[in-house]
């Protein structure tokens, strides 16, 4: 008999070689009906994968995230079987759950996969998932695997056996596919009862430029069709409030092929929107006592090997600048805390200057892939809203506690309301993907615990998913359409100040290494500006508008009139512009509505006469008339009480 423990502590006894379904159905059978994966002492399981030992066991529904990947991630080789039965000969690469789906890189050999075969390939997953295949599960040898993936001309996933240890190797078969996969699945095919296939991509092979390009299939599947009803509806929406569209018609950024991929220009209105996110970001920081530095573009390759970057991102950095200069390199800055640490150096420090709070909006940049650019959100230059705090060790718990306040702050304000927040700590299991030792490790990873608990901040934990440098506090947000962005970052370090070999004199009179606190609120000032033109579809909160409000003169007779409004309305600090074209009223409204003004201001014989202006407000309608004074400081109390909350 093993001993089974469940979330809420509870145990139970079974025989060995039960399965987390049998568990399920011991519990209820509604529930067995319902669950679709688990994890097994934190590591995913399959429902019908036998446990033989003592353990600890979570089952998933199909509203925990773990449930949805599995199903997805089910979904990817469904979507790879039902390509194989269409275009033989086909070979595939890698097929993964996403955030919303899934996809799979395939190699189509002589055929063509077109937007014109979506219903084609999901007719035929349909098919296939309602035979109920069951998904199976099986350990094979290295040699093993060689030979079968081998005689089936599957050059790609033979390269991924390649790179495996045998022992550890295992393969998924449902109906006539088998793939290479580590799991977890849900056990067969039938609850898959809705599917969408949603576009294509090009995907270089290991996302390396000079290997194959392959075709990237993307889709989405439901257990009901009702779901994927709602999705698709909520996918027009999304379609609507593409920051891209609304950027181009709201005039904030653009690109240009003459600048380059991924390298994004800010408009005068969208610069303008920026300095006011940055303005509202300095205003706070100052209150907490943050010092603001500015750092090069640019930075010698050995600060780079120093801090470990380079051989972290060295594949993913600009290629180096070599100068006239001989053995002397630069590179784009890829990251602004080497650049901290080395401001943190300039003068010898002690126990007195400690916390030490060096905050920057710092452009950095990195080469991505030319297939993976997406808007602001992918992009190869961009601006971090970039702190590194350095304290003593009994101050990191304080400094965190400061950090989740002002991003506390900075959601409520800009009312992203949901979020969740994640605790990405290292794998265990896997050391040798991250720098420092054990100890800091351990004192970094409960800093970050103790902090959340004691926020009352009910945080998941991720093994394997820190940074390398360091554990950290990731939240994410979850927009108007339900979609969840990561923004906002705060990571505990050890490593960097080691590795700068960084002192401080403390109040015993000896040499001690500070410790460095990575904190990013906005993240980067592109994704956060997409996202948040996302969120709110371009209907910032007033204190952001572009555009607080419009006079819209309702004939050329009261244009005078309508720029006196402006003048007075701009003494007080209101964004405002005159709509003066010689249109009638009705398409002004329309146009400055599609434009998301806030407060359309519309000002004819009446208004003149009485030094008034009619108030029209976004999604509401009309406000009635009122003095210019008393407008202003409608606006002035409106923008009040959103900042200072």
């Amino acid at each position: 008999m093993i001993t089974i423990t469940f979330p809420n502590n509870d145990t139970k006894q079974f025989e060995s070689g039960v399965t987390p379904l049998e568990i399920a159905n011991s519990i209820s059978p509604r529930l067995a009906q319902d669950v679709l994966a688990a994890s097994v002492n934190g590591q995913e399981w399959d429902l019908t994968r036998p446990i033989s030992e003592d353990a600890t066991l979570k089952l998933f529904k199909w509203d925990d995230p773990e449930g949805k990947h599995a199903f997805w991630h089910s979904s990817a080789h469904l979507l790879a079987e039902a390509i194989q039965e269409l275009y033989h000969g086909v070979k595939f690469g890698i097929g993964t759950a996403i955030e919303n789906g899934f996809y799979y890189d395939i190699d189509p050999g002589e055929h063509v996969i077109t937007a014109a075969d979506f219903p084609k390939i999901e007719k035929k997953m349909l098919e296939l998932a309602q035979r109920k295949e069951d998904i199976k599960r099986a350990d094979i040898s290295k040699v093993d695997a060689l030979k079968m993936f081998g005689d089936r001309g599957e050059v790609y996933k033979c390269e991924l056996i390649s790179e495996l240890e045998d022992g550890h190797i295992t393969t998924y078969t449902q109906g006539a596919f088998t793939d290479l996969c580590r799991g977890p699945h849900i056990p067969d095919t039938a609850p898959i009862k809705a599917v969408k296939i949603t576009s294509l991509a090009g995907a270089y092979w290991r996302g390396d430029e000079k290997r194959n390009q392959l075709v990237r299939v993307y889709g989405i599947t439901f257990p009901k069709k009702k779901m994927l009803d709602e999705y698709l509806v909520l996918l027009e929406e999304a379609k609507k409030r593409d920051h891209r569209k609304l950027g181009k018609e709201m005039e904030l950024f653009a690109f240009s092929a003459n600048v380059g991929q991924g390298l994004p220009l800010w408009l005068p209105k969208g610069a303008a929107l920026r300095d006011r996110l940055e303005q509202f970001l300095r205003k706070i920081q100052k209150k907490y006592g943050y010092l603001q530095v500015i750092t090069p573009h640019i930075g010698n390759k050995n600060l780079y090997v120093t801090s470990g970057h380079y051989a972290k991102y060295g594949k993913d950095s600009f290629q180096p600048i070599h100068t006239p200069e001989e053995g002397e390199e630069y590179l784009l800055k890829p990251m602004n805390c080497p650049h901290h640490c080395e401001i943190f150096r300039v003068s010898p420090r002690s126990y007195r200057d400690l916390p030490m709070r060096l905050a920057e909006f710092g452009t950095v940049y990195r080469y991505e892939q030319s297939g993976e650019l997406h808007g602001l959100t992918r992009v190869r230059g961009f601006t971090q809203d970039d702190a590194h705090i350095f304290c003593a060790p009994e101050q990191i718990k304080d400094e965190f506690l400061k950090v989740m306040d002002i991003i506390f702050y900075i959601f409520k304000a800009l009312k992203f309301e949901n979020f969740e927040a994640q605790i990405s700590l290292r794998d265990p299991n896997h050391k040798e993907k991250y720098i420092g030792s054990d100890e800091n490790w351990h004192l970094a990873e409960n800093a970050i615990i103790e902090a959340c608990a004691e926020k009352g901040l009910n945080a998941r934990t991720e093994l394997g998913e820190a940074a390398f440098y360091g554990p950290k506090l990731d939240f994410m947000v979850k927009d108007a359409l339900g979609r969840r962005w990561q923004l906002g970052t705060i990571q505990v370090d050890y490593n960097l100040p080691e590795r700068f070999q960084l002192e401080y004199t403390g109040a015993d009179n000896q040499k001690h290494r500070p410790v460095m606190i990575h904190r990013a609120p906005f993240g980067s000032m592109e994704r956060f500006v997409a996202v948040l033109l996302e969120h709110t579809a371009g209907r910032f909160p007033l204190w952001l508008a572009p555009e607080q409000a419009v006079i819209l003169p309702i004939s050329e007779k009261f244009n005078d009139y309508a720029f006196q409004v402006k003048k007075e309305l701009e003494q007080h600090d209101i964004r405002v512009e005159v709509d003066d074209r010689n249109e009638k009223i009705g398409k002004k409204i329309r146009d400055n509505e599609l434009k998301r003004v806030p407060y359309m201001l519309i000002v004819g014989e009446k208004e003149a006469e009485n030094g008034e202006i009619s108030v029209r407000k976004q999604g509401e309608g009309d406000q009635g008339s009122m003095k210019i004074i008393t407008f202003a400081e409608k606006l002035d109390e409106e923008v009040r009480q959103m900042t200072n909350i």
